[in-house]
């Protein structure tokens, strides 16, 4: 695996932080590796066209083309190889990510709004319910139009950052309050387009503690490239103190920021 993996690390790919992580780069690494021999073996070919049949070797034109039945064997071979990446790597992956969502009290939930040029995200509480939101109650203090008066939203936070616990199901529910955004979380092989007027799901097991950028994978707009955030996964006792310490005792509600410096080290 390590052999087959070389091409990866050539292109420093991130990280692994998820519990698929491995099936992606598994299926990374052999569309790469098929990529490469294609290369190599097209290139060759065309390389051996120019100087077979170039001008000087063939003064006269051959309208009968080839005759031989080699290239359509290696297009063949190609189609097969192609289809069982297709249908035994990726179709097996996606059927999983999309249809195998973990269910229970242990499942972290976390809603993640998008809007040029942020995310916001919102916790349900230990109720794991998530509170009514309008988007006529949208402020300055209210970025997402929470309805505190919801019986559901009493125990509500929400944060400038994902936070997680590692070595559980998350599923974090991603939507959109202006633009098409995208949620890409690189070191856990995952990422989900915000759409507005829409919700979509993804989950995945963190496996590694660690703290990591996130970005915005559509181009949303002329802020675009600095629409960064950070995603940190933490042991769990350390999440449960920090799940204590933001949810409210009260009704208010705020935005707590996160540590500047923190954000300052993050790579």
């Amino acid at each position: 695996m390590q052999t087959l993996g070389i091409i990866n690390e050539m292109l420093g790919l991130p990280e692994v932080a998820s519990e698929h992580g491995g099936m992606v780069d598994h299926l990374l690494e052999m569309v790469h590796w098929l990529m490469l021999v294609l290369l190599i073996g097209w290139s060759a070919f065309f390389v051996y066209c120019l100087a077979r049949f170039r001008t000087k070797k063939n003064p006269k034109a051959d309208y009968h083309g080839v005759q031989g039945h080699a290239s359509h064997h290696i297009e063949i071979a190609v189609v097969v190889v192609e289809a069982v990446l297709l249908l035994g790597f990726a179709f097996p992956l996606w059927a999983q990510r999309s249809t195998d969502y973990p269910s229970g009290p242990d499942v972290v939930r976390v809603r993640a709004v998008a809007e040029q040029y942020k995310w916001t995200m919102h916790y349900p509480g230990p109720d794991n319910k998530f509170g009514l939101s309008k988007s006529d109650l949208i402020s300055g203090g209210n970025p997402l139009g929470i309805d505190w008066e919801d019986i559901n939203a009493k125990d509500d936070f929400l944060y400038t950052e994902l936070v997680l616990p590692v070595n559980r199901e998350c599923i974090v529910t991603v939507t959109s309050k202006d633009v098409i955004h995208n949620l890409s979380l690189h070191p856990m092989r995952m990422q989900q387009d915000a759409i507005p007027g829409s919700v979509s799901d993804m989950w995945f097991k963190p496996i590694s503690t660690g703290r990591w950028q996130t970005i915005c994978g559509q181009l949303c707009g002329a802020g675009h490239g600095g629409m960064v955030g950070y995603m940190e996964v933490m042991e769990e006792k350390d999440f449960d103190a920090w799940y204590k310490e933001n949810v409210p005792s009260a009704k208010e509600e705020k935005l707590p920021e996160a540590d500047p410096e923190k954000s300052d080290k993050a790579s």
